[in-house]
């Protein structure tokens, strides 16, 4: 089968784009999915988005450096996000905005990396979410890496005393787009994960355009696909559905915290907007192709779910949007008037333990700052 850009008939897809619910063998996986918790996700999504479209706007006005959107992947990054356990660890690249705050870190933070005053200030331990990673597929063999070290230490397929899996076991996902799978870095740790049955969840976010690439110039086949050839299961699901993203990835998060060895899903999503700011996608692609994904939009589909079933009205809707304009009007006040960090902050968290050469360099460090004038403020 040829790539193609309408998904195929492979497709998971337990909501469709008109707010169709259709039965699938994932349903159990969404058993806890009451009407309150599909009113969560859309709050999450329609939160993330305003958030989004926000920095966005302040990149062009001059307040951040560069911004890299997310629009048209609220579904995919809230469903895979919302799946996790505390205890699971989340390696993002640098557009997963919508897992980090799944992971409830502060998306103030996010702005110190692209205004460039810091880069990734959370408790990575704390969230279960790494640093953003720039250099395209590098944190895939990190995540690799991580999952590996997850089973040598006994932390999957374990049960409790009455023999059911236990709840305590932890799994790794991590996060790359359709461009990231022709880098040699992932392939690496499709092979490393696959020998040691690492339990990492390799989740591509297939949004059709590698900047100006699209992913039919980079694969013959679906992409998931491609994991048969490494010994695992792939499977594809529809990336503006978060239903479908929400139960896979639970089931493919299971298989790995059961022993089961590394699963690659597919996320088959479209990039609503730009690769980054610095980016024009109207010399690459047509106005026509935009305008059908516009029809399949992650949020409007939940929306419609809600207002058919009786488990939303207006005024919630009202509520969450107003909620989102808040959040964004948060998020512009703080980039305003974001502090520069302390310049001894390049020193913490640099290593798990404390270092007595690295504290000798912090002191000399400071030393050399307070010989200016201004004691080393900018």
């Amino acid at each position: 089968m040829r790539a193609t850009a309408e998904g195929g008939a492979e497709l998971t897809q337990l909501l469709t784009p008109e707010g169709e619910r259709q039965p699938s063998r994932f349903d159990p996986y969404l058993a806890d999915i009451d009407d309150a918790a599909l009113r969560g996700l859309y709050r999450d999504m329609v939160l993330v988005r305003r958030a989004d479209r926000e920095c966005n706007a302040m990149q062009r006005q001059g307040q951040l450096g560069i911004w890299v959107p997310l629009l048209g992947q609220e579904a995919a990054q809230v469903g895979s996000g919302r799946a996790l356990k505390p205890q699971d660890m989340a390696f993002p690249s640098y557009r997963e905005h919508g897992v980090a705050y799944t992971r409830g870190v502060d998306f103030r933070e996010l702005l110190g990396i692209f205004r460039c005053t810091d880069h990734s200030a959370w408790d990575f331990r704390e969230h279960g979410f790494h640093p953003y990673t720039i250099v395209i597929g590098n944190q895939v063999l990190n995540a690799t890496g991580y999952a590996m070290g997850q089973k040598f230490e006994g932390k999957v397929g374990n049960t409790d005393p009455d023999g059911k899996p236990s709840d305590t076991d932890e799994a790794t996902i991590v996060y790359f787009g359709d461009g990231a799978t022709s880098q040699g870095d992932v392939h690496e740790g499709f092979v490393w994960a696959a020998v040691y049955d690492a339990p990492v969840v390799f989740f591509c976010q297939n949004n059709q355009w590698a900047i100006s690439e699209p992913t039919e110039r980079q694969s013959r086949l679906p992409l998931y696909q491609r994991a048969r050839g490494y010994g695992f299961p792939g499977i594809r699901v529809d990336g503006n559905d978060v239903l479908a993203c929400l139960a896979v990835t639970r089931w493919a998060l299971d298989e790995c915290r059961h022993g089961n060895g590394p699963v690659l899903i597919e996320a088959f999503t479209y990039r609503m907007d730009a690769h980054t700011t610095t980016d024009d996608p109207t010399r690459y692609r047509l106005s026509d192709e935009i305008e059908v994904w516009k029809h399949k939009d992650p949020i409007e589909r939940v929306r419609v779910q809600l207002a058919r079933t009786g488990a939303a009205d207006q005024e919630f809707f009202d509520q969450v949007q107003a909620d989102a304009d808040a959040f964004a009007a948060e998020l512009r006040d703080y980039c305003f008037n974001m502090p520069d960090p302390p310049p001894e902050r390049i020193f913490s968290a640099v290593y798990a333990e404390p270092s007595s050469a690295l504290d000798a360099q912090r002191e000399e460090y400071l030393a050399y700052l307070s010989g200016f004038a201004d004691g080393g403020e900018q």
